[in-house]
């Protein structure tokens, strides 16, 4: 992904609609094979990061802070596109994910289904989420 201007990121921002916390819905997909890895939020500070620098930020409601993917756990996205949905309130970033996405150490956040009338995980765990964050 190419930088933006500081004039073309304010122009993406103004076509978001924030909630009432400032935020918006965001859900990163790898960009090759489509795999959709997690969703997480966005406020103003965490797009304006993202664009600037390539790599995907976003605002930790928990912590009330900005999220720098991959910082603690080297499992870094790589911002390639961003994306606004019509009605201006989710984005959808395209990403290129280094290693695992999820916390539980699965690539993908969305790795449960049901399965035989159980909540159950259909994906491996990929790496130890203590050696990872410290859990």
């Amino acid at each position: 992904m190419e930088p933006f201007s500081a004039a073309s990121r304010d122009k993406l921002l103004d076509a978001l609609h924030f909630d009432a916390q400032g935020l918006v819905a965001a859900i990163a997909q790898q960009h090759d094979s489509k795999e959709v890895l997690m969703l997480a939020w966005m406020d103003r500070a965490a797009i304006k990061e993202s664009l600037a620098t390539g790599r995907a930020v976003y605002y930790s409601r928990s912590r009330k802070a900005l999220w720098r993917k991959g910082e603690t756990s080297g499992q870094v996205q790589r911002l390639l596109d961003l994306r606004v949905d019509c009605d201006g309130d989710a984005v959808l970033l395209l990403v290129d994910q280094t290693g695992v996405a999820c916390h539980t150490g699965r690539r993908s956040c969305f790795s449960w289904a049901l399965r035989d009338g159980e909540v159950a995980s259909i994906a491996p765990v990929l790496a130890n989420p203590k050696a990872l964050y410290g859990q």
